[in-house]
């Protein structure tokens, strides 16, 4: 029953089926969770100063439920959120049922973070196809900065080390006893760009053959001798977590992040991942192709 003053949240009819989180509302969840950790309160705390009962600020934590305006609204005056960032979560509060999504490159999101980050975070495993790049989490410092000043040659040396910071605080995600499972295929084209000049470029692919030999970690490069193959018209990554959450796909494009959840995109894109894998060299394969290109640089 609910008690005076207590604020609700809009939450499904127990006669429906609960539908899955979208992206939108995975994102909602964790910046409140975050602003919540920044502000230095514990849910009790929160729900002295705010009257959301503690199970509601639960099921708005992990992303069950998505909060009234009004509760938002309280639990943002409680953290102290004002400006631009106030007004980028209401929005997510507005748009939280909506699926698929194209998180633009001017959006500002707190503290500049990609609404990427944060899925990548809570994901179990993660296949990512690279068509022209070295996958991010396989990156070394320095393919990182060269490959960022190629690709956005108008970055200052601050940007560049803002981004190069985030992306060494995302292979974290590797390490730990529950890492992030990975499955990087990637088309022969990116071993043979040499970004950043040989040095670089040989160093990566030493750091590269290493990973792969993580029981976690699986690499496979498609050869050119493959031919046309279906990850040519792009880059892609499918996002999976644990048993009742859809996967997601996240595609790194100019116009900014896109987000696709859709059943028929999600089945589209695992479909490719099977593809991609079939016309791979086998890890071990991949393997004796790093070891050969390293000597070749």
């Amino acid at each position: 029953m609910q008690e005076k003053g207590e604020l609700e949240v809009v939450a499904p009819s127990s006669r429906t089926k609960r539908q899955p989180p979208t992206v939108r509302l995975r994102r909602l969840a964790a910046e409140l969770r975050r602003l919540r950790q920044e502000a230095g309160l514990s849910q009790v705390e929160v729900t002295e100063k705010t009257n959301v009962n503690l199970a509601t600020l639960h099921r708005i934590e992990t992303a069950k439920a998505k909060p009234q305006l009004r509760t938002l609204n309280a639990l943002l005056d409680a953290y102290g959120v004002t400006g631009n960032r106030r007004t980028d979560l209401v929005t997510l509060q507005k748009e939280a049922k909506q699926r698929g999504w194209l998180y633009g490159v001017e959006a500002d999101l707190p503290d500049k973070y990609s609404a990427y980050i944060g899925l990548e975070a809570e994901a179990q495993q993660a296949i990512n196809y690279e068509s022209l790049f070295v996958p991010g989490l396989l990156q070394t410092e320095d393919y990182m900065r060269a490959m960022t000043r190629g690709v956005r040659p108008t970055i200052t040396d601050a940007e560049i080390e803002h981004r190069v910071a985030a992306r060494i605080q995302r292979q974290a995600l590797l390490e730990g006893d529950t890492p992030l499972h990975l499955w990087a295929i990637l088309d022969q084209a990116a071993l043979f760009r040499l970004v950043g000049g040989e040095i670089i470029m040989r160093a990566q692919l030493e750091h590269l053959a290493q990973q792969a030999k993580r029981p976690h970690i699986t690499v496979q490069v498609i050869p050119f001798s493959a031919g046309a193959h279906p990850g040519m018209p792009g880059s892609f990554i499918v996002l999976k977590f644990a048993a009742g959450n859809p996967d997601v796909i996240h595609i790194d494009s100019m116009a900014g992040d896109l987000f696709l959840e859709e059943e028929t995109d999600i089945q589209r894109y695992n479909d490719m991942c099977q593809h991609l894998r079939a016309v791979a060299l086998s890890p071990a394969d991949t393997a004796a192709l790093l070891a050969s290109l390293q000597k070749d640089h």
